[in-house]
């Protein structure tokens, strides 16, 4: 009895040991991963250096275990083989474990590590002892314009804690919680509001733009067919569609048909990705071959304007003026933002207003802004002369 259970407490410490090598190795290999490209190591490859840095191990232990002790030992006994399997079993499990930890302990190193330059100027943040802990808020709202992020995305961001080094402006701390979310979350824009003291008033997400959907014009569908594509056309140029109708018998002289026009979104290899009409797509078939000619003329400014703040931290929003609103009598050229259009109550648009352009009650005002001003403007718009945020002017 004492000999087994002398062996059963060397089998233990062999598999913890190997478990503790395990962990040890993937969280190194996630901590210089996160150092070094500021992304979340896949934990499909921390795993893995951690099992082999086991296997390695218990390699170089099996060869050389012959040399060391006893010759005659059998190494392929039912015991060596259940604890080589148990070992590598709780050296995946440690090593997933370590993941998270190597992150951590990356993502936080950095943050204290870097920069502590401040601005004479900025407002410094109130703070006792060395560092900045921010505490994200339980509620996290939407932001207007940009799309939504998950529900468990919100739920695992809700309540985090983010250190900083002291010494830090409110501004750059509002954009290394910027930062932070953005790489740590993958989160694609960010309206923050914070206090003197570090605290966060308010806090909305909106996602990164992802695949083709979001840059699509309202009514128009991607539609995916082989092609043959003129060979000065790309991504942008539009096309018009045309089919032979004997695109598989050279005899037939039957003449080709105008199909439709579209918009090339991309191209691999023969198959063309197009932007067409909702109405029109049902008229192109995916086992038919087609032909394209491309319009000599240029990308229309108003896709390339929608395209582009699809991709940008500024969202348009439209905001009106109210008879009582401290906005009445400012001219466009006195707001703090830019201003692309402005619609009379009752009369048609004026686009890009001149600077000394008045606003008037039920001004309704076009404006391309950071989401931070949008509420700003919003409650400007609909203040009283005493409520006015002097800052938009």
């Amino acid at each position: 009895m004492p000999l087994l259970a002398a062996s059963i407490v060397d089998a233990f410490v062999h598999i913890v040991g190997l478990g503790l090598l395990s962990g040890a190795a993937a969280g190194a290999v996630a901590f210089l991963h996160r150092w070094y490209t500021r992304e979340r190591v896949p934990s499909g490859l921390a795993v893995l250096a951690g099992v082999g840095a086991v296997g390695i191990w218990l390699g170089t232990w099996r060869t050389l275990q012959p040399f060391i002790l006893d010759g005659s030992q059998d190494m392929l006994t039912f015991t060596n083989a259940l604890i080589t399997v148990v070992s590598f079993l709780v050296a995946g499990l440690t090593a997933l474990g370590s993941v998270r930890v190597g992150d951590w302990a990356a993502t936080d190193m950095v943050a204290l590590t870097g920069g502590t330059g401040t601005d004479d100027v900025s407002r410094l943040v109130q703070t006792v002892g060395r560092v900045v802990t921010v505490t994200l808020p339980e509620h996290i709202d939407d932001m207007d314009g940009h799309d939504t992020v998950s529900s468990e995305r919100k739920a695992e961001i809700a309540g985090s804690s983010f250190v900083f080094p002291r010494g830090l402006t409110v501004t750059e701390l509002r954009d290394r919680i910027v930062s932070r979310l953005k790489d740590d979350y993958g989160v694609g824009h960010v309206d923050i509001d914070l206090t003197d003291d570090g605290r966060i008033d308010y806090l909305a997400l909106g996602g990164r733009v992802v695949g083709l959907g979001p840059l699509l014009a309202p009514g128009t569908v991607a539609v995916a067919v082989r092609a043959d594509p003129a060979f000065s056309a790309g991504i942008g140029d539009s096309v018009a569609v045309w089919r032979h109708d004997a695109d598989d018998d050279d005899t037939d002289d039957s003449a080709p048909t105008r199909v439709t026009t579209g918009e090339i979104r991309g191209v691999v290899g023969d198959v063309v990705t197009l932007a067409v009409d909702e109405a029109e797509a049902t008229k192109l078939d995916a086992t038919h071959r087609y032909r394209l000619v491309t319009f000599p003329v240029e990308s229309r400014p108003e896709q390339v304007f929608a395209t582009r703040l699809r991709s940008a931290d500024e969202t348009m929003a439209v905001v009106t003026v109210s008879p009582r609103s401290g906005l009445v009598g400012v001219p466009v050229g006195g707001l703090d933002m830019t201003v692309v259009a402005v619609r009379p109550d009752g009369d048609p648009v004026e686009v890009l207003p001149p600077r000394s352009r008045v606003l008037e009650p039920g001004d309704a005002l076009y404006a391309v802004v950071q989401p931070t001003r949008l509420r700003e403007i919003e409650h400007a718009a609909d203040a009283t002369v005493e409520g006015i945020t002097p800052d938009l002017i």
